[in-house]
């Protein structure tokens, strides 16, 4: 094989690790996957073990260099993307967590965001930072840590404790963890934290203020695709070899990349855990009028990125999950398109899966999951139908919503995520949506954002044209309804949304 035209990409997300090596005409050379634990302490708490993601993210990629035949030496550099908000404290002389992370789905931190807006502070921090005030985002997070961890403020004070993304902390402990490790973040990860100013791309220190979060245990932003590199891994470290580490990218925007969305007004949705569909708006950021999120998409040199309006839905593949592990209803996420393809319809069911509230476009923290529209027809397929409906149905809201922003008309949906392998679950999208939904050869975009990040950063790639020649389509999924069908089905779905908003009442 020839040398140093390899890229490995790291893709941490919410419920576990994969290693993907890819050859430069992005193909994949090799993969290695491992879940990790899902810790729900309290309802509406979701909790991961850091130290169980760093020990998973080294053996899958052990296992991926060793499937593909290759030593660290042979890869032209190592790409990271990963579940964006989850927040991570740790220990900079031990490299031991000092608290289990909170994930990105956690709603503990709704008080404090409640004090916020109450306290007249959205406007400012919506301004500052393209977010609205929600549970979802780090910020809120690591202030509640900070204020109920014993001895964490003193420690951050003193510039012992650090913060992360996901990304910071694979990255720290990549690149020698208490031994020189480096203390980064991309500029796509520190765009979801609620502390970074947009315009400037640097940490604001008003926020910070308002938040009382030290400035020291914050991570360097830099670009998504470096070629200084953010460090190197040892030679006698953990991967046994040198790699430059040298791209990361959140999760969704590492799809955007995946996807070679490089034009404005190009799009894609991802389903995974959630689903999150993002445009790119090109180099200016545009505010959203709708519940939308205006956010980085990728950043390739210092002080400046692209950006995007997103549409974050908490959870989408995760109520497939609910079904199979909660309600026993179905054995595998596999097995909800057999299930519910035995029906015509879902019977008149809605299932609006608000389990963290309401993401875009309605951002309802009190909102919870909610079945409607039950009669002694509906049997477990019309459930398993309407679960999947409610994916396409939220993709809609978060769609109309985009478009009303941007006064664009989508004519194509590109898709990419686990769940796109469910071909009814594309079909119906694209009929409850009214345009084409386009699935790519490659569906490990996430991944293969990460890798393009690094190949970009060390010549594996020369320009964003090589990566749009690599990109080509699967199948494409035309829509079937007619326009009544469509409107009478989601006329039910806002009725049953309805249901589910403001459903916990206020302290």
């Amino acid at each position: 094989m020839e040398r140093q035209r390899f890229v490995a990409a790291i893709d941490q997300g919410t419920t576990g690790t994969r290693c993907i090596i890819f050859d430069r005409q992005g193909r994949q050379q090799a993969s290695a996957y491992e879940e990790h634990r899902q810790i729900y302490p309290q309802p509406g708490w979701v909790e991961h073990d850091a130290s169980e993601i760093w020990e998973k993210t080294v053996r899958v990629t052990r296992a991926a260099l060793a499937q593909a035949g290759l030593a660290p030496g042979d890869l032209a550099g190592l790409g990271i993307t990963n579940q964006r908000e989850t927040t991570v404290v740790w220990d900079a002389e031990t490299g031991l967590p000092l608290a289990n992370a909170i994930v990105w789905q956690d709603t503990r931190t709704l008080g404090q965001c409640q004090a916020l807006i109450d306290g007249g502070y959205e406007p400012l921090i919506r301004s500052r930072t393209g977010l609205v005030v929600a549970t979802y985002f780090s910020g809120p997070k690591l202030a509640w840590l900070l204020d109920h961890v014993p001895g964490l403020r003193a420690k951050a004070e003193r510039g012992q404790a650090l913060f992360g993304t996901i990304d910071s902390w694979l990255i720290w402990n990549l690149t020698g963890g208490p031994d020189g490790g480096a203390h980064v973040t991309d500029v796509t990860n520190a765009s979801r934290t609620l502390l970074m100013d947009l315009g400037t791309l640097d940490w604001d220190p008003e926020l910070l203020q308002l938040l009382k979060i030290p400035r020291q245990m914050l991570p360097e932003i830099r670009p998504s695709s470096d070629p200084r590199g953010y460090g190197r891994t040892p030679a006698n470290g953990p991967l046994g070899g040198e790699v430059l580490v040298c791209g990361a990218a959140g999760d969704q925007q590492a799809a955007l990349v995946g996807q070679t969305c490089f034009a404005p007004g190009e799009a894609k949705n991802t389903y995974g855990t959630g689903c999150f569909l993002l445009l790119n708006t090109g180099d200016k950021p545009v505010a959203s009028q709708r519940g939308l999120l205006t956010t980085v998409a990728y950043g390739l040199k210092p002080g400046s990125c692209a950006y995007a309006l997103e549409g974050s839905i908490a959870i989408t593949g995760a109520a497939v999950q609910w079904l199979r592990d909660n309600l026993g209803l179905i054995k595998t996420a596999a097995e909800s398109e057999e299930v519910a393809s035995t029906v015509a319809d879902s019977g008149g069911a809605y299932f609006v899966p608000a389990f963290s509230g309401l993401f875009a476009p309605h951002w309802d923290m009190y909102a919870r999951g909610v079945i409607v529209g039950l009669t002694r027809y509906v049997t477990k397929a019309h459930l398993v139908r309407a679960t999947l409906e409610a994916i396409c149905y939220q993709s809609r809201e978060v769609l109309e919503a985009m478009e009303a922003d941007t006064g664009l008309k989508l004519s194509a949906l590109k898709v990419d995520g686990g769940a796109v392998a469910n071909n009814l679950l594309m079909q119906m999208q694209a009929d409850i949506l009214g345009v084409r939904v386009i699935r790519p050869t490659v569906r490990e975009t996430t991944a293969l954002g990460a890798a393009y990040m690094a190949g970009l950063a060390t010549g594996v790639w020369q320009s964003t044209d090589d990566l749009c020649a690599n990109w080509g389509v699967d199948r494409v999924f035309e829509p079937t309804w007619g326009e009544d069908q469509r409107a009478a089905g989601y006329r039910g779905w806002q009725k049953a949304v309805e249901k589910a908003r403001g459903w916990v009442e206020r302290e």
